[in-house]
């Protein structure tokens, strides 16, 4: 998890669905975090930010390079940014894939959003003294 010194938290969405994205949009900076979003995990992986994100919430199926792909060449490169699961496609065997390749949560849609924020909460590091 990237330390962001006198900043807010960046939370990252890679989702497909423009209205997943602009929803959770709202909702993460309702609380106080600061937000990017990607329609594919190409265009996550060609901006340049990962190093800053503190949490990137990954839609399992996404064109191209799928979350789960995402996740597996970030973990390849050393990367060990908090990973949330999201999908419309809940089969055990993939929630059960997802928390075996490390990431914290696994939620299906529609999923709640305080339970999100619980769970994105929960990976960011104690305030400083």
């Amino acid at each position: 998890m990237a330390a962001r010194p006198g900043k807010r938290p960046l939370i990252t969405i890679v989702d497909d669905d423009q209205s997943v994205r602009n929803s959770l949009k709202m909702l993460f900076e309702s609380a106080e975090f600061e937000v990017d979003v990607f329609g594919s995990a190409e265009k996550f992986l060609s901006d340049g930010r990962l190093v800053e994100s503190t949490c990137l919430i990954l839609d399992v199926r996404l064109p191209g390079i799928s979350g789960f792909e995402l996740q597996n060449q970030l973990r390849a490169n050393g990367d060990t940014t908090a990973v949330v699961f999201i999908t419309a496609h809940p089969e055990e065997q993939i929630r059960q894939h997802a928390i075996d390749a490390g990431a914290i949560r696994f939620f299906s849609k529609p999923f709640s959003g305080a339970e999100l924020l619980r769970a994105v909460r929960s990976c960011q590091p104690p305030p400083q003294k």
